[in-house]
């Protein structure tokens, strides 16, 4: 059964950075574009950025855009979210998200970025 299991989250000063990891299984990694989605308190679910599963082509949201960074590793079947120049509004869990068939969300991790 496909399997996302996010990891990496914590509390982060304003213009810190930090990495958050999706480690996947249950199906063909290398084959499917992968997604981060974010939540933060009394929102709703917003789409951050993608990465095609073969070329690596990604996309971002403007409010993360030039700030944050997908990428992906297929032997490692993970997926990474390098988040710079943190500010306080990224507060949020973060999820991985990919449609195999329908969509997988993993359990989220925290991202706090606060003084």
């Amino acid at each position: 059964q496909v399997q996302l299991v996010e990891s990496g989250g914590g509390l982060v000063q304003p213009g810190g950075s930090l990495r958050l990891s999706c480690a996947a299984s249950g199906f063909i990694f290398s084959g499917y574009a992968m997604k981060w989605y974010r939540q933060a308190p009394g929102k709703e679910r917003e789409f951050v950025g993608s990465i095609s599963s073969s070329s690596g082509t990604t996309n971002y949201a403007d409010s993360v855009k030039g700030r944050f960074t997908i990428s992906r590793d297929n032997a490692k079947k993970t997926v990474y979210l390098q988040m710079s120049s943190l500010k306080p509004e990224d507060t949020a869990v973060y999820y991985c998200n990919v449609r195999v068939g329908r969509e997988y969300w993993g359990q989220g991790t925290q991202v706090t970025v606060s003084s």
